[in-house]
C-alpha cells in the first residue's frame, strides 16, 4: 500500500543520473559476465543493467495499476517523470545515450499502461433481504 504514489521507475532514472554525472563512469564498464556454453560468457554493461533493473521495476508498476488500480497522482507522477526523462535526453548533450532513451521508452510505457489498465471495480455487497414470518 506505500508504494501508491510512488512511480518505481524513479529509481533507475536516479541510478542513471549517479552514475553518469556524480561517479562519472561510463555505461560500457562491464559489472559482470554471464557465462554461456563452449566456454564463452556475455559481458552485462552498466547501462544494461540499469534498464534490467528498470524492466524489472515497470513489471511491478503494471502490476499495481492491475491490482490496486492507478490514482490521479500516480498518472501524474509518472507523466512528471516522464518529461524529466525526456527533457533530459534532449537537453543535456551528456546524457543522451542509448541507455536513457531505452528508460524514457519504458517511462513513457509505465504512462500509457497505467492510462490503459482499467481500474478494478469494487465487489458488490450482497444483498440480505429478510422476510417476516408468515403465519401458516
Amino acid at each position: 500500500m506505500y508504494l501508491i504514489g510512488f512511480p518505481l521507475l524513479l529509481i533507475p532514472f536516479a541510478l542513471y543520473n549517479i552514475v553518469v554525472f556524480v561517479l562519472n563512469m561510463p555505461l560500457s564498464d562491464t559489472v559482470y559476465s554471464v557465462p554461456l556454453p563452449d566456454e564463452r560468457s556475455m559481458p552485462v554493461s552498466t547501462g544494461d543493467l540499469i534498464v534490467i533493473i528498470a524492466m524489472l521495476l515497470l513489471y511491478i508498476e503494471i502490476l499495481k495499476a492491475a491490482r490496486l488500480g492507478k490514482t490521479a497522482i500516480d498518472h501524474i507522477l509518472s507523466f512528471v517523470l516522464l518529461a524529466a526523462m525526456a527533457s533530459q535526453l534532449v537537453l543535456v548533450p551528456r546524457a543522451m545515450t542509448p541507455t536513457l532513451m531505452l528508460l524514457t521508452v519504458l517511462g513513457f510505457v509505465d504512462f500509457i499502461a497505467g492510462l490503459s489498465v482499467p481500474r478494478p471495480m469494487a465487489r458488490p455487497e450482497p444483498v440480505r433481504e429478510y422476510r417476516e414470518h408468515e403465519p401458516d
